[in-house]
């Protein structure tokens, strides 16, 4: 019998410094296997669609650079360690993954690493964008214990303002990377909310 996913929603809120506009809400629907093997994000981004701007459809490949003018993104760190997981996902299907070895630092693209599924959905008043991670090979990502989550995205408007959205802001410049943000907690079992 498959494993039952366990679900949890979350609401992102925007930063005070951000000059973009075009993003009204966005929430974000969690869920994983019990023994972590995959996690599948859903992004809903409310807001208005002709001052938004988007990337064109691409190649689904790893790309650098996606977080300078829109993506969403998800960090991934095990409990009791200073190591985590960056992934970002643009609406194009492009996206990347990296590890860290603390805060900021030590910065490897991940690997091995199955690419993410991306569907993105444009539709009025929003973007819907599926995500789904593979987290079975992920060797520093344990499946026996519970995970920190952060959520984040960067939308940028059709004039080039950007703006920035997380689980939690903690600081006067946006700072995705604090691990004071990852405030979702994916245990292998159930879910635990901070």
């Amino acid at each position: 019998m498959p494993e039952r996913p366990i679900a949890t929603d979350a609401q992102l809120y925007r930063h005070a410094a951000s000059a973009g506009r075009a993003a009204t809400s966005i929430a974000v629907r969690v869920a994983w296997s019990p023994g972590l093997r995959e996690l599948s994000l859903h992004y809903r981004l409310d807001g208005d669609m002709q001052r938004l701007l988007l990337p064109a459809a691409a190649a689904p490949t790893r790309a650098d650079g996606l977080w300078q003018h829109g993506c969403f993104e998800a960090f991934l760190r095990p409990v009791a360690s200073d190591g985590y997981i960056e992934f970002n996902f643009s609406p194009s299907g492009q996206w990347a993954a990296w590890q860290f070895t603390a805060r900021r630092a030590g910065m490897q693209p991940l690997a091995p690493f199955d690419p993410p599924a991306i569907r993105c959905v444009r539709r009025e008043g929003g973007v819907d964008l599926d995500v789904t991670v593979a987290l079975a090979q992920v060797a520093n990502l344990p499946g026996d214990r519970t995970l920190h989550l952060g959520l984040a995205a960067v939308v940028e408007d059709r004039d080039g303002a950007l703006a920035w959205w997380a689980l939690r802001h903690l600081a006067a410049s946006p700072d995705f990377h604090d691990p004071a943000t990852f405030t979702l907690r994916l245990a292998p079992a159930a879910a635990v909310t901070a």
